[in-house]
């Protein structure tokens, strides 16, 4: 039986989706700033006695670095890939439930409030949008006290 812990884990996991992305792209530009970047250093061609004959300047990219972070790159990308598979299958089952729900009011306010991630007032207005015609508007706290009421009468 699927209940109200599916529609709480489907939004759980919207946002671990949303704070990959967020982390895939803060990496992204990670790389390319060190690939922009030169590092440089000074060193001793050969000595006589204590004393270097001559310092020569060395230039070049952080490669190493660079490789590091395309490797976590792609383990993330990787993540995400699942995570999104699942995510998914998760929005399937949603689907599903809310389809399973007689009412067809409360139906759409599930399906703003759970799969298009909207808060009660922009579902109340989005509902005020959807049935223009009804005689008492919807408001914030009405859209939220039906979907509370309907998961204390299940």
């Amino acid at each position: 039986m699927v209940d109200k812990a599916i529609l709480v884990e489907y939004a759980d996991m919207k946002e671990e989706v949303k704070d990959l992305r967020r982390r895939i792209e803060t990496n992204r530009r990670e790389i390319e700033k060190l690939q922009k970047t030169e590092v440089s250093d000074s060193v001793t061609c050969g000595k006589k006695g204590k004393k270097p004959l001559k310092t020569v300047r060395v230039k070049g990219r952080p490669v190493a670095a660079v490789a590091r972070k395309e490797r976590a790159l792609k383990r993330k990308l990787l993540l995400l890939e699942t995570l999104e598979a699942e995510l998914l299958e998760k929005q399937n089952e949603v689907e599903e439930y809310i389809q399973g729900i007689e009412k067809s009011e409360l139906r759409a306010m599930f399906r703003l409030y759970y799969i298009d991630n909207l808060t009660w007032y922009q579902v109340a207005m989005k509902m005020n949008e959807i049935f223009p015609k009804r005689k008492v508007k919807y408001a914030e706290d009405s859209c939220r006290m039906r979907h509370n009421r309907f998961f204390e009468e299940k």
